[in-house]
């Protein structure tokens, strides 16, 4: 008589791949809704958290069902590979954020100059839900000095003009977007500039006699000879925000410009606009524009 032998059946790794997948679909809505559909900030990151919990949970029961596999050749070895599949992307998501967040300092905002940092032209406002975060402290700016101790302004042995077009156009080519701008615009003409009004010779009629003096006319200064001046005297200052590629996080970004005798100072000040932690994305940002700056301006760039 033949003996029919019935393997078990893993309920653990028949479960850690559905769990897994709607980690995974889970993870993927949240992502795509941030970047494209206008999901906020603090929701994306509530989501990313459920899903890492999923994504946990799936890859201990596919643990499990391959130990079943193990000792006992139990079904469900195809269940347990997917489910660590599947569950990959959360779990990395997830790893890099705590990785992140236990590194680097739990702060927001960072600044090239952390005594006196550039003023917001407009003051960021956003809905922080749930990440409920306090204003800029000065034990923050010393924690960013610990954390970042490079990360400084830039002092260039060029006219002011020079390096703003030079900061607009790295600005461009990093993505951040220039919402504000003091100091950069062009002057407006005094009332006293305007033409007068057309003359009684305009219309045709002779004047009774010509004046006894004919003024000489003089060269008015070129608007941008005038702008020049506002902005070696009061500065240039820009405000931007950027998006991130791929998980479309936003920045708020400022710039400003001072000229000091032959030189121009450059300070960065980026932060994050949800959150009280900006998992060193802030500093990122500030460091990778300021160094396309310096190749920008390769050849005048002095010490800080």
């Amino acid at each position: 008589m033949a003996i029919r032998f019935d393997r078990p059946v893993s309920n653990a790794a028949r479960f850690s791949r559905r769990f897994a997948a709607f980690a995974l679909v889970l993870c993927l809505a949240a992502l795509i809704g941030h970047r494209f559909a206008g999901l906020a900030t603090p929701y994306l990151v509530l989501v990313l958290i459920v899903s890492t919990g999923f994504g946990i949970l799936a890859a201990v029961l596919a643990a499990a069902g391959l130990r079943s596999l193990w000792l006992m050749g139990a079904e469900g070895g195809h269940d347990a590979l997917k489910a660590l599949i599947f569950a990959a992307l959360p779990l990395v998501i997830g790893g890099l954020a705590v990785e992140r967040y236990l590194s680097m300092p739990v702060i927001y905002d960072v600044s090239t100059d952390p005594v006196s940092a550039p003023d917001w032209l407009k003051t960021p406002s956003a809905d922080q839900i749930w990440l409920k975060r306090v204003p800029v402290t000065p034990g923050d700016r010393e924690k960013q000095l610990e954390a970042y101790p490079e990360l400084t302004g830039r002092r260039y042995d060029g006219a002011i003009d020079r390096v703003l077009e030079a900061v607009k156009k790295v600005a461009r080519m990093n993505g951040i977007r220039i919402t504000r701008a003091e100091g950069d615009s062009m002057p407006t003409r005094d009332p006293e500039d305007k033409p007068a009004a057309k003359s009684q010779a305009d219309n045709g009629a002779i004047p009774d006699a010509a004046p006894d003096i004919v003024p000489v006319p003089t060269p008015r200064p070129y608007d941008d000879d005038v702008a020049q001046l506002i902005r070696r005297a009061n500065g240039v200052t820009l405000q931007g925000e950027k998006r991130t590629l791929v998980l479309g996080l936003r920045f708020d970004v400022i710039i400003r410009l001072r000229e000091e005798a032959e030189t121009t100072f450059v300070d960065v000040r980026v932060a994050s606009r949800y959150g009280p932690s900006d998992l060193g994305f802030s500093a990122d940002i500030a460091d990778d524009y300021l160094k396309a700056l310096d190749a920008e301006l390769l050849g005048i760039a002095a010490g800080s």
